[in-house]
């Protein structure tokens, strides 16, 4: 517990809810960088009772209003954070590498050179998401995954059948190409795919979001474990192909349906949905003069 609190304080909005005002304003002014966040802070008082009123916050969250944040944070993402093949990559590394006609010691090295990678890649995405942006971050890197399982599946798929071994270069090329998957992961789905959630869920309904967060992740995690070795037996390279697939379709999902989430005020999130091109016609518009000027230049 005590590594817990020192390494992953309370958030400003959990303060609040417990009623330790003073400690969240510091801990808003801490997040961002700045002593003027009266404003904010009351949004986050006003949430915080709001969501106290809210007796069935699952039902809540299937109301029409809060379909993007059904459809996006609690069913999109934690599926195909699964989905893009990495927990395959991460459970089976070993057998997946023995299968390319590695060793049993040079399996195990590889396996932990992509654990590696998705540690980096986890750093890079807490130094720049702030500044980047999450859809910069989750457009770029699904452009890279892409490219990376196409890479290992036509390079698995001019090598398989030939009776011989890879050749050391190729080896090589297929470690690199894997490593570069897991590191776009890294900074992309891996954390955004937590961290998204969180800011798009008011918070009347973030309790029963986040619990289908969790469950629809869990859920994915054991359909792939179960399926992942059966698919590479059938399919052989061709599992890199359907992953790409996956992929393809996420990177599309987020292009079209995510608005970028940086810095917006948990009051504003919104304004998000009534100035999206798609999500517009499931929310309710109301008069709110005081935010008329205000436009969010990410959305």
């Amino acid at each position: 517990m005590f590594v817990g609190g020192l390494f992953l304080p309370e958030t400003s909005n959990s303060l609040v809810v417990q009623g330790r005002l003073e400690e969240g304003r510091k801990v808003l002014e801490r997040v961002r960088g700045a002593a003027k966040v009266e404003a904010e802070f009351q949004d986050l008082i006003e949430a915080s009772e709001a969501a106290k009123a809210i007796k069935h916050p699952f039902r809540n969250l299937f109301e029409r209003k809060n379909r993007p944040q059904l459809v996006i944070g609690a069913l999109g993402i934690p599926a195909f954070q699964q989905l893009n093949g990495m927990n395959s990559v991460l459970f089976y590394g070993p057998v997946i590498f023995q299968s390319l006609g590695f060793g049993s010691g040079a399996s195990l090295w590889s396996s932990t050179i992509t654990t590696g990678a998705l540690v980096c890649g986890t750093f890079i995405s807490m130094a720049l998401v702030d500044k980047l942006g999450r859809r910069a971050f989750f457009l770029e890197a699904g452009f890279e995954m892409i490219c990376c399982m196409v890479a290992v599946a036509v390079t698995l798929a001019l090598n398989f059948g030939q009776g011989v071994a890879l050749s050391k270069g190729t080896s090589i090329f297929l470690v690199v190409a894997i490593s570069l998957f897991v590191l776009a992961f890294g900074r992309s789905w891996g954390p955004l795919g937590w961290l998204v959630p969180t800011e798009i869920f008011p918070l009347e309904t973030r309790s029963a979001g986040q619990s289908m967060v969790v469950c629809v992740n869990m859920f994915f995690t054991a359909l792939i474990a179960q399926c992942f070795l059966v698919s590479l037996c059938y399919l052989r390279y061709g599992i890199f192909l359907v992953f790409g697939v996956f992929i393809v379709i996420m990177t599309l999902f987020i292009y079209f349906l995510l608005p970028e989430t940086k810095q917006v005020p948990i009051k504003e999130i919104h304004l998000l949905w009534q100035n999206h091109w798609f999500w517009k016609r499931y929310c309710e518009h109301e008069d709110q003069p005081q935010q008329v000027g205000r436009k969010l230049e990410h959305v």
